[in-house]
């Protein structure tokens, strides 16, 4: 039987740092406020000429260059994204381009933050089909182009990133398995107004960013993300216990501590970033991953729970033998 196994990580930031002392200067918040809410201390915004493209290559190439493949063994390219350069095509299609990587599948996916878990599922699924032997899969955001900077409930969420695997096949198993859910009647609770079918009213331009009811999302994220812990346990036969390394979607340390307490694991044991990248949306389960392997805690052999929740609402999860 074929199986999919992460052999590569990557991950890229933009230059710009923007802290919470500098938030305070521009929008009415605090320094205190904001990590008491969310954990968050700074966030990475991308140049003006600097596009989720960009990021994602180089998310990419490093990702590549870890595996120690080249263009030529590339043949699939998922890309999650909220924020694509271009309505079409695929910044998948660009990234490709970029690469040098010709003729393979490249699409992106729209889940939002759960973005990267939906393209790890669909990415084993082709190897597991024999319909692909090497993915690129990639989550990349330029979300701060979607921000209202003049909204504190949002602005001081958000950052810009991106991080990528390279998922080859193999006969032993890496992806164990993957969970995707959505429910479209709490769209409302977090999304962006307007969109092209509605002709993107330029005059409206405050329809074109995010807009989110706070305390209603943080208790979905919670009940949502800890049903799906169980799902995911449940699914493989597996205790808590069982489980190495959390690796949460890093939207706001509460809501990560409260997945922590659930599965009765230490916080040295969850992979933690939100404090230094904010929400990066699609981005940061594989930024965080890549920070934990290129650091030394996550090891070989050592099992993972990737578990994100986003705008939809989506939700998933991903457990997976590294």
């Amino acid at each position: 039987m074929t199986y999919s196994r992460i052999t590569g990580t990557g991950s890229f930031l933009p230059e710009k740092v923007v802290t919470n002392s500098d938030l305070e200067k521009i929008v009415d918040t605090s320094d205190q406020w904001i990590q008491d809410r969310t954990g968050i201390k700074q966030r990475y915004i991308a140049g003006e000429n600097e596009t989720t493209c960009d990021l994602a290559e180089q998310a990419a190439r490093r990702a590549m260059e870890a595996a120690g493949k080249g263009p030529g063994d590339i043949d699939l390219i998922v890309l999650a994204t909220t924020t694509p350069d271009q309505i079409f095509p695929s910044t998948a299609c660009l990234v490709q381009s970029r690469l040098d990587i010709h003729g393979c599948a490249a699409f992106d996916i729209q889940a939002v933050c759960t973005g990267f878990v939906y393209a790890l599922s669909v990415a084993d699924n082709f190897i597991r089909a024999g319909n692909a032997t090497c993915a690129l899969v990639i989550g990349a955001e330029t979300f701060s182009r979607i921000l209202n900077w003049k909204d504190r409930g949002t602005c001081v969420l958000f950052g810009d990133g991106a991080g990528a695997v390279v998922l080859e096949a193999s006969e032993e198993p890496g992806i164990l398995s993957t969970h995707l859910h959505a429910d479209g009647d709490y769209a409302k609770l977090l999304h962006v107004p307007d969109g092209v079918s509605r002709g993107y009213d330029q005059v409206q331009q405050e329809r074109a960013f995010v807009e989110m009811r706070g305390n209603e999302v943080f208790k979905m994220a919670i009940n949502t993300l800890g049903r799906i812990v169980d799902e995911t346990l449940a699914h493989n036969g597996l205790k808590k216990s069982d489980i190495d390394w959390l690796i949460p979607h890093q939207a706001n340390y509460r809501i990560i501590r409260g997945i922590a307490r659930k599965l009765q694991m230490p916080l040295e044991r969850v992979v933690v970033t939100v404090a230094e990248h904010g929400n990066t949306s699609a981005a940061s389960v594989p930024l965080a991953l890549d920070v934990a392997v290129r650091d030394g805690r996550i090891k070989h052999g050592e099992m993972l729970l990737m578990e994100a929740f986003g705008g939809g609402f989506t939700w998933g999860s991903a457990l997976v033998k590294y």
